[in-house]
């Protein structure tokens, strides 16, 4: 391949990149995917390829509904053991994000919401809502019709819109109600903590990653006995985690969340979602091989001190 197809294909890198994650909410998987991609472009007859980018684009996208449907995907997503890979932020494989829609689309929320749709419905919303193509040129990409097109849209639209927890929440405020949050869940103060969820708080959780399926809690009251005894340090957890762990706020997904780390290394993240000055939604995610992109980003990133440090 001569260097003008790489430099062409390496262009494009990021953006088919941002897709694919946004596709199947796996860095790992969306990394393969683009490298498959790569591989059927360096294949290709380019001579016969009048647009570069919106082939690699139906490429990419194809691949990744193949993913989504095979059965081995269908069985670990059904199985209740699927959760997003969460991203520091900063990481290339968050943008776009100059509008809110784009933001949203890479919120571990929404990207838990995406997996109730079909993959057709899935692909469409996040070509038309994160990248803004139009229903002519996803019919091209996805070898359906425009009506089509508009009509998967629409069906996304509502079905995310009618689980959606409020709009964006200002990074400030959130940080400062995960900062209390915080506080609460560590001190024990069993009605602040209560008091800082909302009505119809959910939490989900891998277990420390040593479980098959997810944990999942409803009610304000057993989110806080969730979150009062996961928050309560122990020495078995300190075994775990191999150390006795600084706890960060940061930036995950666009959204706060609380970082465990040991010697640099974050064992586990707890991803908040912020809705009119309370929390709406807890992801507890501690599985290595979910943690793996962000721990790479952590080790070039320059975090704030530690809100504890030594939990």
């Amino acid at each position: 391949m001569d260097s003008a197809a790489i430099d062409r294909f390496e262009a494009s890198r990021g953006r088919l990149a941002s897709l694919a994650y946004r596709l199947l909410g796996s860095a790992a998987d969306a990394e393969d995917a683009v490298q498959d991609t790569f591989l059927r472009w360096q294949a290709a007859d380019r001579e016969r390829v009048e647009v570069p980018e919106a082939w690699l684009t139906k490429v990419v996208t194809n691949l990744c509904l193949d993913q989504l449907r095979s059965a081995q995907a269908r069985h670990e997503r059904a199985a209740g053991a699927w959760l997003p890979e969460p991203l520091l932020e900063g990481d290339p494989m968050l943008g776009p994000a100059d509008t809110f829609e784009q933001r949203e689309s890479v919120s571990l929320a929404v990207l838990t919401l995406l997996e109730r749709l079909s993959p057709v419905e899935r692909a469409v919303y996040v070509l038309r809502e994160a990248f803004s193509y139009s229903h002519a040129e996803i019919a091209g990409i996805l070898d359906i019709t425009e009506s089509a097109s508009q009509q998967h849209a629409h069906r996304a639209r509502i079905r995310v819109a009618a689980e959606r927890r409020g709009g964006e929440a200002d990074p400030v405020s959130a940080r400062r109600v995960v900062e209390e949050f915080l506080a609460a869940a560590t001190s024990g103060r069993t009605e602040r903590l209560v008091a800082l969820l909302t009505d119809d708080v959910t939490a989900v959780s891998d277990g420390a990653g040593l479980g098959k399926r997810l944990l999942r809690y409803r009610t304000r009251e057993r989110v806080a006995s969730y979150v009062r005894a996961g928050f309560k340090p122990t020495p078995a957890k300190r075994r775990l985690a191999g150390g006795s762990p600084a706890i960060h706020i940061a930036l995950v997904n666009g959204s706060p969340a609380v970082l465990a780390v040991v010697d640099d290394r974050v064992v586990g993240a707890v991803a908040f979602q912020v809705s009119d000055g309370k929390v709406a939604s807890l992801r507890g995610i501690a599985a290595p091989d979910r943690l793996a992109r962000l721990n790479e980003a952590w080790r070039q990133y320059d975090p704030d001190a530690p809100v504890i440090d030594a939990w």
